[in-house]
């Protein structure tokens, strides 16, 4: 039976707003931590291959970044025009944006197999492989391209999901697979003797399931948008105006893969074990940032449903309330993980010293400025959820783009190995001191005023 739009819109503008996000936010962490625990458990059950295959984890995830950028990309873009036109009540554009960003997505994967699968071993030196890890890299970067469709389209139907309110459907898809994925991993990694292939196969076979799981919810009508045919755009300025609303998640991801390129090269003038100590501290960073991105999801859409009806005191209370809450949570993390920081990388790769050295010091790093993480996220969702997308990118291109960039490629000159590692933190920072200014100015000149107000969509900070 398809959920009533009605009893939903009624829910997202009445619910008092620590209840409503909580009850969002809860199935969309969930579903980042199970997201981040298999990433995770392909580079724990990958690194009892050796430290090369390690690395090569690393330099595959700025791939997988790419296919993210786009999926991530065109499913925020329809989540803010969703949740702005259902909050309106127009819910047949917001089955055409529904239905458009998935077939944007279906298409893009596609033409991403074309183009680099034919070169993948250029394109994998292109990303930081060298000589010993290039050989790992190729094999698992090869299932990763061939399931670009799937995974693109995955992430479109889970943006879909969580831009109505349906948070704990878009939750399902996510977790089954990302515990099956858990479960197959030493399964071919191991059993079948398969090694970082059956790694990559496992991840395949894992999205797929999510992404059948997630278009089943719509196919038996689940949900209050509706994915038709009929309903894709015929008119480029609708794609256009997906990809505008979700360019900063687009931009985000981009610069995600570039500046983990970026790393890689830089960390492998010291060795594959430089390599692999910065990816597994940085997959301990996202497990954090992951956690404060799915606090942040269940905040936009009761950010986009109350800004659609005009409701700004709400948004101002939303906003408020997951500020205070993600950096709660980040400080709690920041202190535990420093307390346990060697225990913490040597749970990965027990037998390389040298991993484990490097990989603390830069959790260490992390650690630092993991407190200011919440407040410049929730800054950057804010003005995209709400179609500030100019002043969206610009944020969204901070932490790894105008402040990562030349950070990577001046400090290790100053520092050594400690410069690369200190270029994530650093930027971090930053991004923090770039976001107040745009919060101040974004509450003076839309929230100020807590009555229910008309908001103009075309006003800019």
């Amino acid at each position: 039976m398809k959920f009533n739009s009605k009893t939903q819109y009624e829910k997202m503008l009445k619910t008092s707003i620590p209840k409503l996000i909580t009850s969002l936010a809860v199935p969309t962490v969930i579903s980042q931590l199970i997201t981040t625990a298999y990433n995770t458990a392909d580079t724990y059950f990958v690194a009892q291959i050796g430290t090369s295959a390690t690395a090569a984890v690393g330099v595959v995830f700025s791939l997988m970044s790419i296919i993210q950028a786009v999926g991530f990309g065109l499913g925020m873009g329809a989540n803010s025009l969703i949740s702005l036109n259902l909050g309106a009540k127009k819910n047949e554009k917001a089955n055409k944006y529904g239905s458009s960003a998935l077939f944007a997505a279906i298409l893009f994967g596609f033409i991403l197999i074309a183009v680099d699968l034919p070169t993948l071993k250029g394109l994998m030196r292109f990303l930081g492989a060298t000589q010993t890890i290039l050989p790992y890299a190729c094999k698992y970067g090869k299932y990763i391209l061939i399931g670009a469709p799937i995974m693109c389209s995955e992430f479109v139907l889970n943006c879909i999901l969580r831009s109505e309110g349906e948070a704990f459907l878009a939750m399902w898809g996510l977790c089954t697979g990302g515990i099956l994925n858990i479960i197959l991993d030493p399964l071919f990694i191991s059993s079948f003797q398969m090694g970082i292939e059956g790694a990559a196969i496992a991840t395949l076979i894992s999205q797929t399931i999510s992404f059948f799981i997630l278009a089943s919810f719509f196919l038996r009508k689940k949900s209050i948008v509706l994915i038709k045919i009929p309903s894709i755009s015929r008119h480029p300025a609708d794609y256009l105006l997906i990809v505008k609303r979700g360019f900063p998640t687009i931009c985000r991801q981009l610069l995600g893969s570039l500046s983990s390129a970026l790393l890689n090269v830089q960390a492998a003038v010291y060795g594959d074990a430089a390599v692999a100590a910065v990816t597994i501290a940085n997959k301990i960073y996202m497990f954090v940032r992951n956690i404060i991105i799915g606090i942040g999801q269940g905040f936009q859409p009761v950010a986009g449903y109350n800004y659609g009806a005009k409701n700004r005191a709400r948004v101002r209370e939303a906003f408020l309330f997951v500020c205070k809450a993600g950096t709660v949570i980040c400080t709690a993390l920041a202190v535990l993980l420093s307390m346990n920081a060697p225990a913490v990388i040597a749970w990965f790769i027990k037998n390389d010293k040298e991993v484990i050295r490097i990989g603390t010091r830069a959790l260490y790093f992390a650690c630092g400025v993991m407190p200011f993480m919440a407040y410049s996220t929730y800054v950057n969702q804010m003005y995209q959820c709400l179609g500030f997308s100019k002043q969206a990118t610009f944020l969204a291109s901070c932490r790894q783009g105008i402040c990562f960039i030349p950070l990577i490629l001046i400090l290790p000159a100053l520092f050594h190995l400690n410069g690369i590692i200190l270029s994530q933190p650093i930027s971090d920072f930053l991004t923090f001191v770039i976001s107040v200014p745009f919060q101040i100015t974004f509450y003076h000149r839309h929230l100020k005023n807590q009555s229910s107000e008309l908001l103009s969509e075309k006003a800019s900070p």
